[in-house]
């Protein structure tokens, strides 16, 4: 009952309609496809007629021995069998160039998805979890776009013309072995049925399990430094016992079903030549006849089996495309706006353009200057995180925001580069509500150092460079020089041109951090977003940090969120959040002399949460 529940979602809800979507990718490569069904159908119609064959070849041996009409048949049987071994291999080589080219567009077209859905969407999905679906689901639709459509695709065409070739022999032999394949479809339906279950169960457990590898691999710092090992070790194991009892179920489902259709195939077989061998006495057949008709009993019965299988493997394969399909339908993030940021390649600077009624544009220079008016939001409609936000950040201004954990200090920087919209009220980016912004032109304004650092594999000078992907050589030396990261960059072996690991794991923390803050230099933005960017350094590392920050923040309007109050000290408004709202406004001194919430916090009467 639990297993029925947990993985209910793995199967399909509507395989039609997403066996159609699937087919619509084939439009990309009609010729392979085409091609490939006409190979197919040519090998299982060669190879109904090689079976049929038999019959004149045996006739003529047994009836006036005719040794030129026998040489001719097999001339003609020859032939046949090439064409068999022509279509197989030409169509199933079509069909798996087909397969590759439908699943490396499904790839493309997943990430390039991904990369233009909202922040949001990531906050509900775990990585483990798209990591499954880019993995497992795609795996599982590139196997089945292999085997399935040829294998279901032959079985048909063989199933139903051996069905017309013994009607034409025999009636009455055929159906004997209508009646078998009643009872071997019964036997199908139930091995399959349950061979089904336990094989989407598998891939359930398999996801769950990759996504826990995932988790703690990337935790392992965690994982030791709080002895979380024999427990992991433990969780895993309970998770691995769960893939190996349902990959036991289904194969041992699997594994059944060809010697029970073997077996009952032979029944078939022998009944079939015990009451063929009657109607040859009776003078109804000829031998001949009867050789053929076995040899379809012997090959009617492969197919249908063979497409038992592949339809468990469709059907999970199915489940894994509707989850993919889903990932393709999920809304993109939204971008209506209509102003530009253009450069005026005169004056070497910036303005909007914004477009006017009477389908002029205005020239709005670009200065940074941001205002929250009456802002309120929530991730979640009917729980607001921030109520009633007023603030405004001139150009050139440091603005500071302090407050408890969950306060809504990031979330304020997070709708100035629009990750999510607000419910109510507006932001003006130089007077301008930036929901009029395009989305593009808006970040492109701006830099964030956050507080943890994400590095990417590659070279120093790349990472660098990601803030800004055309600044020259110099632009990143003085980007670095800016931030402070020059000096232990040149003492590195390499340099500039040092590989970094997976997500910069063979730098410090502080060498990091000093490397996101050239990233964001590089990039020359106009608005600055320090999210506790020095929060999880020591002391000698803070201070070149703040350093190359105090350099980087000359000039631009810049947002700081810090827990360590002295970091705030120098800011021109400091804002103090609690539950969403702004408790206290105004520089240190003014902050001081109220004896409020900051001075308490400065004073240590009380201690952020």
């Amino acid at each position: 009952m639990k297993n029925k529940q947990q993985y209910k979602q793995l199967r399909p809800s509507n395989p039609k309609e997403t066996l159609v979507r699937l087919f619509s990718y084939f439009k990309f490569n009609k010729a392979l496809f085409f091609a490939g069904i006409f190979f197919i159908i040519l090998g299982s119609i060669a190879q109904i007629a090689t079976n049929a064959m038999l019959s004149p070849i045996i006739d003529t041996l047994v009836g006036d021995h005719n040794m030129g009409i026998f040489i001719k048949y097999i001339l003609i049987m020859v032939l046949l069998v090439i064409f068999v071994s022509l279509g197989e291999y030409v169509g199933n080589l079509c069909m798996a160039k087909l397969a590759q080219k439908t699943v490396h567009k499904i790839r493309e077209d997943m990430f390039s998805h991904m990369e233009k859905l909202p922040i949001s969407y990531f906050d509900s999905h775990s990585h483990g979890e798209l990591m499954s679906t880019f993995t497992n689901d795609v795996d599982m639709l590139n196997q089945s776009l292999e085997q399935s459509v040829s294998q279901i695709t032959i079985s048909i065409i063989t199933v139903v013309g051996t069905f017309i070739m013994m009607i034409y022999l025999s009636p009455i032999l055929t159906l004997v072995v209508v009646f078998m394949l009643i009872i071997m479809l019964g036997t199908i339906r139930y091995i399959g049925k349950k061979s089904a279950r336990n094989f989407r169960i598998q891939q359930r457990a398999l996801a769950d399990m990759n996504g826990y590898i995932e988790e703690m691999m990337s935790g392992q710092k965690v994982v030791k430094v709080f002895n979380y090992e024999n427990r992991a070790i433990e969780n895993f194991n309970g998770r691995n016992e769960e893939l190996r009892e349902a990959s036991t179920l289904a194969s041992t489902y699997g594994v059944m079903l060809m010697p029970v259709m073997g077996n009952l195939s032979y029944v078939l077989y022998a009944l079939v030549s015990m009451i063929g061998a009657f109607l040859v006495m009776m003078g109804n057949l000829s031998v001949g006849n009867i050789a053929s008709f076995l040899q379809y009993t012997r090959t009617i019965s492969r197919p249908i089996t063979q497409v038992s299988n592949q339809l468990n493997t469709l059907f999970a394969a199915l489940a894994g495309a509707e989850r993919i399909f889903k990932v393709l339908d999920e809304e993109v993030e939204k971008d209506q706006g209509d102003i530009e940021l253009i450069k005026d390649p005169k004056e070497n600077s910036f303005y909007w353009k914004v477009p006017q009624e009477n389908g002029e544009y205005k020239k709005v220079p670009l200065k940074g200057f941001i205002t929250f008016d009456n802002v309120d939001f929530g991730y979640i409609p009917e729980q607001k995180v921030l109520k009633n936000i007023n603030l405004y950040a001139k150009p050139g201004q440091k603005i500071a925001f302090v407050g408890s954990t969950g306060a809504g200090k990031t979330t304020i920087t997070n709708l100035i580069n629009r990750f999510y919209e607000i419910n109510s009220g507006a932001i003006l980016y130089d007077g301008l509500d930036i929901r009029r912004i395009k989305k593009y032109d808006l970040r492109s304004t701006m830099s964030i150092v956050l507080q943890d650092v994400h590095l990417f594999e590659g070279t120093i000078s790349e990472n660098i460079r990601y803030g800004r992907l055309d600044a020259t050589d110099e632009e990143v030396i003085e980007a670095a020089k800016l931030a402070n990261a020059h000096y232990f960059i040149t003492n590195l072996p390499q340099g500039y041109d040092t590989l970094l690991t997976t997500d910069g794991e063979n730098l410090s923390q502080g060498e990091r951090q000093l490397l996101s803050i050239a990233r964001a230099a590089v990039a020359d933005p106009t608005i600055l977003i320090l999210d506790e960017a020095t929060s999880s350094v020591d002391t000698r590392t803070e201070k070149l940090i703040e350093e190359g920050m105090d350099k980087l923040m000359e000039g631009r309007t810049t947002f700081v969120i810090a827990h360590r109050l002295s970091t705030v000290r120098n800011s021109d408004a400091i804002m103090v959040l609690e539950q969403g709202q702004i408790m206290e406004r105004g520089n240190h001194d003014d902050l001081m002399s109220q004896k409020g919430r900051y001075y308490a916090l400065n004073t240590g009467t009380i201690e952020l949460e």
